[in-house]
């Protein structure tokens, strides 16, 4: 899926994570203070036959590295954004933009009603570009975040809405 990010026409290829893509995306992860930090157990375990099901999508940028990803959890009824990461350099360039839409039109094909996802209270930019995605708090969840602590605000979005 080539796609153009919507700010600065930055050309990236969104595509299925493989596990050759683990180390560029545990690098990524561990350069943001506000992602959910995982182990590499739990990045191997994305691609388990008997894991739960998830979606892992990376985003390439013209010179074929990995600058970003996401990773929902597929339910039946609902999907879980689990973690959304865009490395530094590449930040507000639409990237992350670009990796939850994906994500939500592949909700939406697959038939699930919303999409959840946490983030912290003081992650603003975040919550700004949830919000203009059509997101809506559903919910609060007090001192949910450690290193540092932080409150969650539990977001929803509709695929009707798509």
């Amino acid at each position: 899926m080539q796609r153009s990010s919507p700010r600065r026409n930055i050309n990236v290829l969104i595509r299925r994570a493989t596990p050759a893509d683990i180390p560029p995306m545990r690098s990524i992860e561990q350069q943001a203070e506000t992602a959910a930090h995982w182990s590499e157990r739990d990045y191997e375990a994305l691609f388990a036959p008997e894991a739960p099901r998830r979606l892992a999508l990376v985003a390439q940028d013209d010179n074929q590295q990995v600058c970003g990803f996401v990773i929902a959890r597929c339910g039946t009824d609902d999907w879980e954004i689990e973690n959304v990461v865009v490395a530094m350099q590449h930040r507000r360039r639409g990237i992350g933009c670009t990796l939850v839409r994906e994500t939500l039109s592949a909700a939406r094909e697959a038939g699930t009603g919303s999409v959840l996802l946490e983030v912290r209270e003081s992650n603003l930019a975040a919550r700004q570009l949830y919000e203009a995605l059509g997101f809506v708090e559903a919910g609060r969840r007090p001192a949910y975040y450690r290193n540092p602590d932080d409150d969650a605000r539990v977001l929803r979005f509709s695929t009707h809405d798509l």
